[in-house]
């Protein structure tokens, strides 16, 4: 394997956390159909930087009679969904260490790409992020990938792609982008083992 840069998926491979909607349905008791509904649909718009989160989750809020205001319930996901894998964050380092460029390539609204990049600090660890919120696209659509092999100036079979979920590496591939499904830290270490060259 010759690589120059890893894409990592963030939530399910950098992040593991429960999501946050769970949490929602857990709070109120609320039957499903009366949650689900706003992330299959509007919050779909944020993702893409079409609608903003704040605006559109307040009669929402309403709806599920939840006490606290748009900031506090941002603030409360934000730090719901804060669980970063250190075991990959090293293993980021140290591919970064053997010259291989590490980019985080997530499908997020706004408001948690900023709270990711700043707030997690993955910004300062990441050589970059590409987010769905800030490129227009989102996984699994190939145009995705396009841009980022478009920004990074490089040929696409010097690329990896990691990702938990079958569809989004699907549409890496049909960008012509080698990828891996990713189910273990374990299981991904020994594909990428190769490319560590100082590894002892």
């Amino acid at each position: 394997m010759d690589k120059k840069v890893i894409l990592f998926d963030a939530d399910g491979v950098v992040i593991q956390s429960e999501m946050f909607v769970n949490h929602i349905l857990e709070v109120t008791g609320l039957p499903r159909e009366e949650v689900i509904p706003f992330f299959t649909g509007v919050f779909q718009e944020c993702m893409i930087g079409k609608a903003d989160l704040k605006t559109e989750i307040k009669p929402w809020l309403k709806k599920w009679n939840w006490e606290e205001d748009v900031n506090g319930f941002l603030i409360q996901w934000l730090e719901y969904e804060d669980r970063i894998d250190q075991k990959m964050l090293n293993l980021v380092k140290e591919l970064q260490k053997n010259s291989i460029l590490c980019y985080l390539a997530t499908n997020q609204e706004k408001y948690r790409t900023e709270y990711i990049r700043n707030e997690m600090g993955l910004g300062d660890v990441f050589d970059g992020i590409f987010s769905s919120a800030e490129i227009g696209i989102k996984k699994p659509k190939t145009e995705f990938f396009e841009f980022i092999i478009k920004t990074l100036d490089i040929n696409k079979k010097e690329i990896l792609y990691l990702d938990d979920t079958a569809s989004h590496v699907a549409g890496a591939q049909a960008a012509g982008i080698e990828s891996h499904l990713y189910t273990n830290y374990e299981d991904f270490y020994n594909y990428v083992k190769p490319l560590l060259k100082e590894a002892h």
